[in-house]
């Protein structure tokens, strides 16, 4: 993070707006409804509604609900046939009551004159009063939406994606949960559904507002085997303070940090943006001194725990799979750090991080800084261990695909430097080399930042006008530039070869042809990152 600009950007007015933070999925313009409470539109799909109550049940000294009726494969068969057009009709079993409804439909040959190949289909229900949708045994779940389930408000519009890419032929297992409410004060009309239809979207790419632009500067030829000559620039979310430390989740969306807005982001395909952690890094009384008192780098350990640099609360934690939070560092010989900043683990487990000033109010000036350096450490076995202190602003660190050497960046504009270290047997550092020097040929105020390797070795760097590449020996290979100066960046989706940037207000990607180094959590690791409870911003 630039420190000069972080004390403005901290002034500027709420630019929130423009993000989407919901759960529920944009509304789009469809090219085709299906009105599925009438019985053309469900005879259109193939489509029967099934019912039946549901119930709160004694279940091993707690309670849940009987049927569990979410399962894709669950035997509805001697559940009552309801038409379409009563869909309306008061069901339930009181006052505080719930209700399920099933229905299992077919995408047509033609939905008016649409023929739905390729189409994104969303399925919205109104249901009186909370409702809950699970499509094929799946109930989506966001973290912080303030859409999709009971969090949102009683009646409700509740959107999910069904599938993209559709094809005729393909058949769909919906089950709407439906509750009476408010539940504090139940009213006597029970449960209903106030309307439910399938959009049709020709858009394969609903939620996600693609703006291009910005440039790929290549400086040698080399550099077109890493970033495709017809490789685009796409903003696909803005509206934030300053975004920044990324990381992406193998169960297929981004995570990145605000730490002007103090809050942890989660950006999904679909194009949602809702708020993951609030609050990521201080909630104290003096948080209005803070020009970034949020998290900032993110990433996660071979277990796929989210791990935390908490800017204003000055440490490094881990997000349990419970939802509790370790504390992995916050000091060094009994003083306090100082703000960390970007972090990274080796695959023995041990945790690398950079401790600039940089989250403190007045950076190197503030009475509250303990340590007379910035460092870089080493977390292993309950161990913070200084690994070097030779840089002014420490900020960016990776390792090399082999780990025989961490590269670190710096953060200072009389000195713009990146370091490769040598990685010694007992995970100390050894001597630094300048791996790259800008000081020079690149004047100004803007300064070394993110860091990341791909898995050919090559070094990119976030720095003055973008994100250099360089290749293993050094030599700059060309620049990607977004329209706003990135802070940093990580490699997503399956594959690995999308590269998503945080760069000021947004959110950009570019799809490159060398995957990237990255964490590799083990499967299902989803427990770790919805045990805790968020709230969307407003």
């Amino acid at each position: 993070m630039r420190p000069i600009i972080g004390a403005l950007l901290a002034l500027v007015a709420l630019r929130g707006a423009g993000a989407q933070e919901t759960g529920s999925v944009p509304a789009g313009r469809p090219a085709a409804i299906v009105d599925l409470a009438t019985p053309d539109g469900a005879r259109l799909v193939s489509g029967t509604w099934r019912y039946h109550d549901a119930a709160i049940v004694p279940v091993d000294r707690t309670h849940d609900v009987a049927p569990q009726a979410g399962a894709a494969d669950f035997d509805d068969a001697a559940w009552e046939t309801i038409a379409p057009d009563a869909l309306d009709a008061r069901r339930g079993g009181g006052r505080l009551s719930f209700s399920w409804y099933r229905l299992r439909f077919t995408i047509p040959e033609r939905v008016g004159s649409l023929d739905p190949t390729g189409a994104t289909v969303v399925f919205e229900v109104v249901v009186d009063d909370y409702s809950e949708v699970w499509v094929d045994g799946r109930l989506p779940q966001v973290l912080g939406a303030s859409g999709a389930g009971l969090a949102r408000g009683w009646n409700a519009p509740n959107r999910v994606i069904v599938a993209r890419d559709v094809r005729p032929g393909q058949t769909f297992q919906l089950a709407v949960f439906g509750a009476n409410a408010p539940l504090s004060q139940p009213p006597a009309n029970f449960v209903w559904i106030r309307s439910a239809t399938l959009e049709f979207h020709s858009d394969a790419s609903l939620g996600v507002r693609r703006v291009t632009g910005g440039e790929v500067k290549r400086l040698r030829p080399e550099v077109d085997a890493i970033v495709p000559r017809d490789a685009t620039i796409e903003r696909i979310a803005t509206g934030f303070q300053f975004t920044e430390g990324p990381v992406w989740h193998p169960d297929g969306y981004l995570l990145f940090s605000d730490p002007n807005a103090n809050t942890i982001y989660r950006w999904s395909p679909d194009g949602q943006v809702s708020v993951f952690r609030p609050k990521s890094g201080y909630a104290g009384v003096d948080v209005g001194e803070y020009g970034q008192p949020g998290s900032n780098g993110l990433t996660l350990d071979a277990e796929g725990r989210l791990t935390i640099d908490e800017h204003g609360r000055r440490r490094v934690v881990r997000l349990e799979r419970r939802g509790q939070i370790t504390v992995l560092a916050d000091r060094h010989d009994g003083r306090r750090l100082n703000s960390p900043n970007d972090l990274v683990y080796k695959s023995d487990g041990a945790l690398y991080f950079t401790d600039p000033p940089f989250g403190l109010p007045k950076f190197f000036d503030d009475p509250r800084k303990e340590l007379p350096y910035s460092g870089v450490y080493r977390v292993a076995n309950g161990e913070v261990r200084l690994v070097a202190r030779d840089l002014t602003g420490p900020n960016g660190l990776a390792f090399s695909p082999d780990e025989r050497f961490v590269y670190v960046d710096d953060w200072d504009v009389a000195r713009k430097v990146i370091m490769r270290y040598p990685v010694l047997a007992d995970g100390s550092l050894g001597a630094g080399a300048v791996f790259a020097d800008v000081t020079r040929s690149d004047p100004g105020e803007q300064a070394w930042d993110g860091l990341k390797v791909d898995r050919e070795g090559h070094v990119y760097a976030a720095g003055p006008g973008g994100i250099w590449i360089f290749a293993p020996d050094g030599t700059h290979l060309g620049t990607i530039s977004p329209p706003e100066t990135p802070a940093n960046f990580a490699w997503g989706d399956a594959d690995g070869r999308t590269l998503y940037i945080t760069a000021r207000t947004s959110l950009y990607r570019i799809r490159l042809s060398v995957p990237g180094v990255r964490p590799w959590p083990a499967p299902s690791t989803q427990t770790a990152l919805t045990a805790q409870t968020t709230r969307s911003r407003p």
